[in-house]
């Protein structure tokens, strides 16, 4: 089966600034680096996309300079976009203020956030059994597009997984918005924050409370940086899956990093337990190195894990350029 990401969501321009400290009220900070890069959800497509599965942006672009940098960024990770850009304004942008290896957002949405119940028909029609289809709590929480991003959860057809990652705003979501996601979906991905505010514990409670509001057969993954996950598989008890020590040097994207390459390896096949463990390395190699979209591909995914039993796991023929195996 031809199994791809599919990811219906926000793909924006970052801004990203190394300061010394985040400035105080008032005040201001000389920044020791800037890039201008494409960011938001391409960091998970990229994630997913660099360890071979076929990716899809499936939300809007607009035209304008963010618009055409997000374009020649997916076009560059061959990432297909199925929605044509559109020409009543620019893709938006955050700017992410970096601090000793952690990050701070403040997000400007543009034509992103103006979706169309015929744009999300068109996404559902693209869509094939087996795909597996990611939402941002990002998109959720933007009065324009959470109630047609809902609705477009709840009638995706049993075939096509669906993934949540609630992010930062999750506490901006309306109950009405959130509810019927959280009851369509297949995995849910948070980290320890997100997961206080969804439930209102940690650790392995966190992962089966959160598990228990989710619909049969589901499963829930808490992000706990570099202590790794909590797994809460379906028909599990939660474990813990141990993270990779290593210095952090840029946080920007590293949730994303995870949740890209448990959707990738998930979609190749892999269980749960093995696709967190590749998770958690692709999570830690991303942090390890400067810059939003900087997910391992799998040699060097597998050049990270090194002799841990997840490499031999993980230790597939890679594909070729024309989508078949290499020997």
């Amino acid at each position: 089966m031809n199994r791809r990401v599919v990811l219906v969501g926000n793909v924006v321009a970052d801004l990203v600034l190394d300061v010394p400290a985040l400035p105080e009220r008032g005040g201001d900070v000389l920044a020791t680096r800037t890039e201008l890069t494409a960011g938001g959800g391409f960091n998970t497509l990229v994630a997913a996309r660099r360890l071979g599965i076929e990716t899809v942006y499936a939300g809007l672009h607009g035209t304008g300079p963010y618009g055409d940098l997000v374009r020649s960024a997916l076009a560059e990770e061959d990432i297909h976009a199925l929605l044509p850009p559109r020409s009543d304004g620019d893709t938006g942008f955050t700017v992410a203020l970096v601090d000793d290896g952690e990050r701070t957002f403040v997000t400007s949405f543009g034509i992103e956030g103006r979706l169309t119940r015929e744009e999300t028909a068109r996404v559902r029609a693209e869509l094939r059994t087996g795909d597996l289809v990611q939402l941002s709590g990002y998109a959720l929480a933007l009065p324009s597009n959470g109630p047609l991003l809902a609705e477009f959860a709840t009638g995706l057809p049993d075939g096509v997984g669906l993934s949540l990652d609630p992010g930062p705003l999750v506490a901006d979501i309306p109950d009405e918005v959130l509810s019927p996601v959280l009851a369509r979906v297949d995995w849910l991905s948070c980290n320890t924050r997100e997961a206080r505010l969804l439930g209102g514990t940690v650790g392995a409670d966190a992962a089966a409370s959160l598990r228990r509001r989710l619909r049969h057969g589901a499963g829930v993954l808490v992000r706990a940086d570099r202590d790794g996950c909590w797994l809460a598989a379906p028909g599990s008890e939660p474990v813990h899956v141990p993270g990779f020590p290593v210095t952090a040097v840029d946080s920007n994207g590293a949730g994303d990093a995870h949740v890209g390459a448990f959707l990738a390896l998930l979609g190749e096949g892999r269980n749960p337990l093995t696709a967190a463990q590749g998770a958690n390395a692709a999570a830690a190699y991303a942090v390890s190195r400067r810059g939003p979209a900087t997910a391992p591909t799998r040699s060097q995914l597998l050049g990270f894990l090194g002799s841990a039993a997840p490499a031999d796991q993980l230790r597939t023929p890679e594909p070729t350029a024309d989508g078949t195996s290499a020997a």
